[in-house]
């Protein structure tokens, strides 16, 4: 089963909804082999760089409402990350540009650690408050999950270093109608979008799996047609 993943590293239902996904896989009676590709996605291709505002500031300006009421909606967010297992840190959290921390993460999966990046940029974002356009605390969360850093440096001081790979998922999902994210896509023919009930995802992976078990329909139109097997071929 094959699951593709459009995400931004800033999203916090990303986060949440990634997590359910993993755990409706965890839950799932029978035992799956889920291979997850994660496909770029930017909430805010414009966003600059962490300038010291908080996320509740940078919150209520962009939904024109008051910082209180930013902080209560992060809390809210929050209150729900917890019931999945995750500590959000908002009042410490540093919003930024995520389009070099999807870049190098192109260039994880390339090395074949791409499962690893993922989960330890979403970690070091909503939990240890790293900024996530900064390219020094990218550079140590490439350490942790064992990249080259040197290479990791070179990819990152080149601006266009995987930049295409990124516009070619964020060209996908406009294709395919994708304005926002989580948006979860199971063996290139069921849908969810949003971070939706761990039942949702627990249904997905059942329907895809009672699919994939069914094998093939068998459209012959008598059992006399000429076949070969392992021993002879006849008509």
């Amino acid at each position: 089963m094959k699951v593709e993943i459009w995400s931004d590293f800033v999203c916090p239902f990303c986060y949440i909804g990634k997590t359910k996904l993993e755990q409706a896989i965890e839950r799932f009676p029978e035992k799956l082999s889920v291979e997850k590709e994660y496909k770029s996605f930017q909430l805010d291709p414009q966003a600059k760089p962490y300038d010291g505002t908080s996320i509740h500031e940078s919150l209520a300006a962009k939904y024109n409402m008051s910082v209180e009421k930013a902080k209560d909606m992060n809390e809210q967010v929050g209150e729900q990350a917890k019931m999945v297992g995750l500590d959000f840190v908002f009042d410490t959290m540093k919003h930024g540009n995520t389009l070099d921390a999807h870049r190098l993460t192109k260039f994880a999966k390339a090395e074949g650690k791409e499962e690893d990046m993922v989960n330890h940029l979403l970690y070091s974002y909503f939990t240890l408050s790293i900024d996530i356009s900064n390219h020094e605390a990218l550079l140590e969360v490439a350490g942790k999950v064992g990249l080259d850093t040197d290479k990791a440096r070179a990819v990152l001081e080149d601006d266009e270093t995987y930049k295409q790979e990124v516009n070619n998922d964020i060209s996908k999902a406009q294709s395919l109608g994708i304005t926002g994210v989580p948006f979860f896509v199971f063996n290139g023919k069921y849908a969810i979008s949003g971070a939706q009930p761990l039942e949702t995802f627990m249904q997905a992976l059942e329907k895809v799996a009672e699919e994939e078990n069914q094998g093939f329909e068998d459209l012959s139109s008598n059992n006399n047609g000429s076949y070969c097997d392992g021993n002879s071929c006849s008509r």
